[in-house]
């Protein structure tokens, strides 16, 4: 399914631009400075412009620093997504990091690689910590896999607790949810959405040649009113106020109808936080 010329030339393209900007970055990251975090924001708009993703956008990404950007997770191009929306570094498993070429570009964009055993969440957690007083944007997957793209599914708390850091000020928490809505104009529907959805037991190349010589897609992101982990009493709170408000929004992108707001859980906060300041 799908074109073998529309995949050669995505191909051709992507590489075309990803190669040259790969030693241009570690120069800016060498050097510090904006430019080592801007980059990849517009790297990324390209990227999807080049494999035929269009995203919209709704709601108001926080410009508070140190902040973590929490979110459902349906594949590995969720990663070209919200990176050309939020200026930040992503959480990911530890295995990315050995990755060809997308493990090189993890890194390029200081991704904090996690392996979540329960005996290095300790540990995880500090790293995760130390990005943040640092006064960092972060992107955490909350669910620790991926899903098929139709729901969300439980979020995992435990690397919430690194919100609990000092030094730059409370982090601010912001609930990001992510659909796959419609290829050439028309929704995709159960059937349609494993072409992009990676998970399971789904073997990462055959995916990504059949996904690439696809049409173009649309992407529904969603920036949620922010919280902090003060407002919520517990980060068992903070991770159900996160995934309401995600599970809504992704309900709302499928139906293409507006969801009822979700009432904050038992002890999160009643009145978000403004998102930009």
């Amino acid at each position: 399914m799908g074109s073998c010329a529309l995949r050669l030339m995505r191909v051709f393209f992507y590489l075309a631009l990803t190669l040259p900007l790969m030693p241009v970055q570690a120069l800016l990251l060498l050097h510090g400075g904006r430019r080592a975090a801007s980059l990849p924001v517009r790297y990324h708009r390209w990227c999807c412009r080049i494999l035929g993703f269009r995203v919209r956008s709704t709601g108001i990404p926080s410009k508070r620093r140190p902040a973590l950007f929490v979110a459902n997770h349906v594949s590995y191009t969720d990663i070209m997504i919200l990176g050309s929306l939020i200026p930040g570094s992503f959480i990911a498993k530890a295995e990315v990091a050995g990755w060809p070429l997308f493990g090189w570009l993890a890194r390029l964009q200081r991704t904090v690689f996690v392996d979540r055993r329960m005996e290095s969440i300790t540990r995880q957690t500090a790293a995760i910590s130390e990005r943040l007083a640092a006064g960092d944007a972060l992107i955490l997957f909350a669910e620790g896999t991926s899903s098929d793209g139709n729901r969300v599914l439980p979020f995992k708390s435990a690397l919430l607790g690194a919100v609990e850091c000092g030094g730059a000020g409370p982090v601010l928490v912001q609930p990001v949810s992510l659909a796959y809505t419609r290829l050439d104009g028309i929704p995709i529907g159960r059937f349609y959405r494993p072409f992009f959805a990676w998970y399971g037991a789904m073997e990462l190349l055959p995916h990504l040649w059949r996904m690439i010589g696809l049409g173009r897609v649309e992407v529904a992101v969603e920036f949620h009113p922010p919280t902090t982990l003060d407002a919520c009493a517990s980060r068992k709170a903070l991770a159900r106020y996160c995934r309401a408000r995600i599970a809504g929004g992704v309900a709302s992108a499928l139906s293409g109808r507006p969801q009822p707001s979700p009432e904050p859980p038992s002890g999160a906060l009643a009145a978000p936080l403004p998102a930009a300041g």
